[in-house]
Protein backbone atom coordinates (compact mmCIF):
# COMPACT_ATOMS: atom_id res chain seq x y z
CA UNK A 1 0.00 0.00 0.00
CA UNK A 2 1.36 3.46 -1.08
CA UNK A 3 1.79 6.23 1.48
CA UNK A 4 -1.11 7.95 -0.20
CA UNK A 5 -3.27 4.67 -0.04
CA UNK A 6 -2.77 5.01 4.05
CA UNK A 7 -3.62 8.59 4.09
CA UNK A 8 -6.71 7.72 1.85
CA UNK A 9 -7.53 4.72 4.18
CA UNK A 10 -6.93 7.07 7.51
CA UNK A 11 -9.09 9.66 6.06
CA UNK A 12 -12.07 7.48 5.24
CA UNK A 13 -11.88 5.86 8.69
CA UNK A 14 -12.08 9.49 10.38
CA UNK A 15 -14.87 10.49 8.26
CA UNK A 16 -16.70 7.25 8.61
CA UNK A 17 -16.35 8.13 12.83
CA UNK A 18 -17.65 11.71 12.18
CA UNK A 19 -20.43 10.34 10.47
CA UNK A 20 -21.19 7.49 12.85
CA UNK A 21 -20.86 9.91 16.00
CA UNK A 22 -23.59 12.69 14.62
CA UNK A 23 -26.12 10.31 13.49
CA UNK A 24 -25.47 10.12 9.58
CA UNK A 25 -25.41 6.28 9.61
CA UNK A 26 -26.59 6.06 6.01
CA UNK A 27 -22.98 8.03 5.29
CA UNK A 28 -21.14 6.16 7.59
CA UNK A 29 -22.44 2.36 5.69
CA UNK A 30 -21.77 4.48 2.45
CA UNK A 31 -17.93 5.07 3.63
CA UNK A 32 -17.51 1.53 4.74
CA UNK A 33 -18.66 0.01 1.96
CA UNK A 34 -16.20 2.09 -0.12
CA UNK A 35 -13.73 1.15 2.11
CA UNK A 36 -14.33 -2.99 1.76
CA UNK A 37 -13.71 -1.85 -1.66
CA UNK A 38 -10.93 -0.37 -2.09
CA UNK A 39 -9.69 -3.24 -0.32
CA UNK A 40 -11.02 -5.65 -2.95
CA UNK A 41 -9.56 -3.73 -6.01
CA UNK A 42 -6.24 -3.27 -3.87
CA UNK A 43 -6.11 -6.80 -3.43
CA UNK A 44 -7.31 -7.71 -6.72
CA UNK A 45 -4.33 -5.54 -8.22
CA UNK A 46 -1.62 -6.99 -5.83
CA UNK A 47 -2.74 -10.37 -7.49
CA UNK A 48 -2.31 -9.03 -10.85
CA UNK A 49 0.94 -7.78 -10.06
CA UNK A 50 2.50 -10.48 -7.65
CA UNK A 51 1.01 -13.08 -10.60
CA UNK A 52 3.36 -10.92 -13.73
CA UNK A 53 6.54 -10.31 -11.61
CA UNK A 54 6.70 -14.53 -10.59
CA UNK A 55 6.09 -14.82 -14.00
CA UNK A 56 8.71 -12.40 -14.89
CA UNK A 57 11.13 -13.97 -12.18
CA UNK A 58 10.78 -17.50 -13.24
CA UNK A 59 11.70 -16.46 -17.08
CA UNK A 60 15.20 -14.76 -15.17
CA UNK A 61 15.61 -18.42 -13.02
CA UNK A 62 15.74 -19.85 -16.83
CA UNK A 63 18.39 -16.90 -17.74
CA UNK A 64 16.57 -14.79 -19.32
CA UNK A 65 17.48 -10.84 -18.76
CA UNK A 66 14.21 -9.35 -18.28
CA UNK A 67 14.36 -6.42 -16.23
CA UNK A 68 11.38 -5.41 -14.28
CA UNK A 69 10.49 -2.28 -12.94
CA UNK A 70 7.45 -0.41 -11.04
CA UNK A 71 5.92 3.10 -11.00
CA UNK A 72 3.83 4.19 -8.14
CA UNK A 73 1.51 6.10 -8.04
CA UNK A 74 0.06 5.90 -11.42
CA UNK A 75 -2.25 7.50 -13.72
CA UNK A 76 -3.68 6.36 -17.19
CA UNK A 77 -7.17 6.88 -19.47
CA UNK A 78 -9.59 4.48 -19.59
CA UNK A 79 -12.26 5.48 -21.82
CA UNK A 80 -13.38 9.33 -20.29
CA UNK A 81 -11.80 8.22 -16.60
CA UNK A 82 -8.44 8.81 -15.16
CA UNK A 83 -7.54 5.26 -13.50
CA UNK A 84 -5.18 6.07 -10.13
CA UNK A 85 -2.68 2.93 -9.29
CA UNK A 86 0.55 1.48 -10.58
CA UNK A 87 2.38 0.75 -13.27
CA UNK A 88 4.86 -2.37 -14.07
CA UNK A 89 7.59 -2.49 -17.10
CA UNK A 90 8.52 -5.66 -17.99
CA UNK A 91 11.66 -5.14 -21.07
CA UNK A 92 14.50 -7.01 -22.70
CA UNK A 93 15.94 -5.22 -25.11
CA UNK A 94 13.66 -2.97 -26.76
CA UNK A 95 10.91 -5.13 -26.22
CA UNK A 96 8.29 -4.12 -23.50
CA UNK A 97 5.48 -5.22 -21.98
CA UNK A 98 3.39 -2.65 -19.50
CA UNK A 99 0.53 -3.37 -17.12
CA UNK A 100 -0.96 -0.38 -15.14
CA UNK A 101 -4.02 -1.32 -12.82
CA UNK A 102 -5.81 0.91 -10.83
CA UNK A 103 -9.46 2.93 -10.41
CA UNK A 104 -10.88 5.97 -9.94
CA UNK A 105 -9.80 7.80 -6.63
CA UNK A 106 -11.95 11.01 -6.43
CA UNK A 107 -15.22 12.18 -8.39
CA UNK A 108 -12.81 14.56 -10.57
CA UNK A 109 -11.44 11.19 -11.90
CA UNK A 110 -14.76 9.75 -13.45
CA UNK A 111 -16.44 6.66 -13.14
CA UNK A 112 -16.07 3.28 -13.46
CA UNK A 113 -19.06 1.73 -15.55
CA UNK A 114 -20.82 -1.29 -15.65
CA UNK A 115 -19.84 -2.58 -11.42
CA UNK A 116 -16.19 -2.70 -12.39
CA UNK A 117 -14.24 -2.83 -9.29
CA UNK A 118 -11.04 -1.37 -10.88
CA UNK A 119 -9.38 -1.73 -14.30
CA UNK A 120 -6.17 -3.11 -16.30
CA UNK A 121 -4.41 -2.53 -18.92
CA UNK A 122 -1.95 -4.92 -21.33
CA UNK A 123 0.25 -3.28 -23.57
CA UNK A 124 2.75 -4.86 -25.58
CA UNK A 125 5.04 -2.48 -27.19
CA UNK A 126 4.73 -2.67 -30.90
CA UNK A 127 2.12 -5.53 -31.64
CA UNK A 128 -1.36 -3.58 -30.88
CA UNK A 129 -3.22 -6.50 -31.68
CA UNK A 130 -1.58 -8.53 -28.46
CA UNK A 131 -2.70 -5.53 -26.38
CA UNK A 132 -5.49 -6.27 -23.59
CA UNK A 133 -8.07 -4.27 -21.34
CA UNK A 134 -8.82 -6.20 -17.91
CA UNK A 135 -11.59 -5.43 -15.43
CA UNK A 136 -12.33 -6.48 -11.77
CA UNK A 137 -15.84 -7.35 -10.97
CA UNK A 138 -17.99 -9.40 -9.04
CA UNK A 139 -19.19 -12.86 -10.49
CA UNK A 140 -21.35 -13.92 -8.07
CA UNK A 141 -19.58 -13.29 -4.69
CA UNK A 142 -16.34 -13.07 -5.55
CA UNK A 143 -14.56 -10.41 -7.60
CA UNK A 144 -12.84 -11.37 -10.73
CA UNK A 145 -10.56 -10.61 -13.47
CA UNK A 146 -12.03 -10.34 -16.75
CA UNK A 147 -10.93 -9.61 -20.24
CA UNK A 148 -12.70 -8.92 -23.68
CA UNK A 149 -12.35 -11.83 -26.21
CA UNK A 150 -12.31 -11.34 -29.96
CA UNK A 151 -15.84 -11.08 -30.08
CA UNK A 152 -16.25 -8.59 -27.77
CA UNK A 153 -17.54 -11.00 -24.88
CA UNK A 154 -16.04 -10.76 -21.31
CA UNK A 155 -14.32 -14.22 -20.13
CA UNK A 156 -12.56 -14.51 -16.30
CA UNK A 157 -8.76 -13.85 -17.07
CA UNK A 158 -6.57 -16.63 -15.49
CA UNK A 159 -3.20 -16.94 -14.69
CA UNK A 160 -2.52 -18.41 -18.22
CA UNK A 161 -3.28 -15.94 -19.69
CA UNK A 162 -1.07 -13.85 -18.75
CA UNK A 163 1.44 -15.99 -19.05
CA UNK A 164 0.43 -16.20 -22.67
CA UNK A 165 1.13 -12.28 -22.76
CA UNK A 166 4.62 -13.02 -21.59
CA UNK A 167 4.82 -15.48 -24.01
CA UNK A 168 4.30 -13.11 -26.73
CA UNK A 169 6.50 -10.63 -25.24
CA UNK A 170 9.41 -12.69 -25.19
CA UNK A 171 9.14 -14.19 -28.75
CA UNK A 172 8.02 -10.61 -30.11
Amino acid sequence: MTELDQIWSQMLAAATAKAHDSGRHDIADYLRLKAANDAIRSLGVKWLFDSLIEIAAEANRRSSTVAIERQEPHNFARGNSNMVGSLINVSQGVRCLTLEAGWTRTPGDGIMRGGTLAAAKLTHFGILKANADLSLAYVGDLPVWHIEDEDGKRRPFRIKDLDDHFRIFLDA
